[in-house]
């Protein structure tokens, strides 16, 4: 037996239950993986929650790290290779069974909690700045929540890309942690309007596209942030669901479009979208903080540091 975090019903953190599961042996095309550490996100806490539904009971958790401890029929890899995964559900567990064409291996260069803190950030990254819109040198763009986990680490790549980066945070302490990471500019939304400070900052045109994780709260001015056919990336919703938008209101405030993406889609660029993530980061042009841990019987206190925005950079779980 092996422990796992599993939900039966949807909730608040209360739901998260640490029991103990059985995980057999691996079938075709599949590996059973020991868990050394998996990455936190708010995709987790909207699925815990019921805002993005699924069957139950399952696992939660949709990054890790760890080690091949046994392949099934047509799997070949190395027992004892490390490896890691983003984008498939079931990574608060010790142990696991996933198919092989899932899993990318870990260089030397990155360890285990950095590689399952990254996986889904960075990978989020990649499609968010050359798949949704393809940041350009030069390019001046706006970064929602910049000293969170996604947000610490678009701020650095964007950086090496040669852009402009406009940070919003929620206190100085945070803005100190996103101008480290490479903000060029720092907008407290708290004790300033961020639209304002970004016509501001753009001298009255605004940005081409916004990256925007928190939601409600920020939606209506992020379209007001952008430029005449510019483009609002919208990918998280920690303020809450966006309500609905009229296509009009998208023309009247300048010929806009909204993206809404999802990792899970992003499946034919995944191997090169892992192979640039390790490269970025191996080579120490952008690095991964990990602003907490917590073992993984205590994710429910994990869940709620996150959804208060008491963390900063990555939270990993730790087995």
């Amino acid at each position: 037996m092996t422990k796992a975090i599993k939900i039966y019903e949807t909730g608040g953190p209360e739901v998260l239950k640490y029991e103990d599961v059985e995980v057999g042996d691996p079938g075709e095309g599949e590996i059973r993986i020991r868990q050394t550490a998996s990455g936190l996100n708010f995709i987790d806490c909207y699925q815990r929650s019921g805002l993005y539904p699924m069957d139950l009971p399952c696992v939660l958790g949709s990054e890790a790290a760890g080690v091949v401890e046994a392949v099934g029929p047509g799997v070949d890899m190395a027992i004892g290779q490390r490896v890691a995964y983003a984008g498939a559900r079931g990574s608060y567990a010790e142990e696991r069974l996933i198919p092989a064409g899932a899993v990318v291996p870990v260089p030397d260069s990155v360890e285990d909690n950095t590689a399952a803190a990254m996986m889904l950030k960075g990978m989020t990254v990649h499609m968010l700045l050359h798949k949704c819109y393809a940041v350009q040198p030069g390019d001046t763009i706006l970064v929602h929540a910049a000293a969170g986990g996604v947000g610490s680490i678009m701020c650095q790549w964007a950086n090496v890309i040669g852009a402009t980066v406009i940070g919003t945070v929620g206190s100085e302490e945070k803005a100190a942690k996103a101008k480290a990471n490479g903000a060029h500019h720092t907008i407290n939304y708290r004790t300033e309007n961020f639209t304002d400070r970004v016509k501001e900052i753009t001298d009255g045109k605004g940005v081409p596209v916004v990256y925007d994780s928190i939601g409600k709260d920020t939606f209506e001015g992020s379209l007001d942030c952008l430029k005449p056919f510019g483009i609002l990336v919208t990918f998280g919703n920690a303020s809450g669901p966006i309500e609905a938008v009229q296509p009009l209101t998208l023309m009247n405030k300048g010929s806009l479009s909204i993206s809404r993406p999802s990792l899970m889609h992003y499946t034919e660029d995944r191997q090169a979208a892992a192979a640039a993530l390790f490269d970025v980061v191996g080579s120490g042009k952008v690095k991964i903080e990990i602003g907490q841990t917590f073992p993984l019987a205590q994710t429910a206190d994990a869940h709620i540091a996150l959804e208060s925005r008491q963390t900063t950079g990555c939270t990993v779980l730790t087995m």
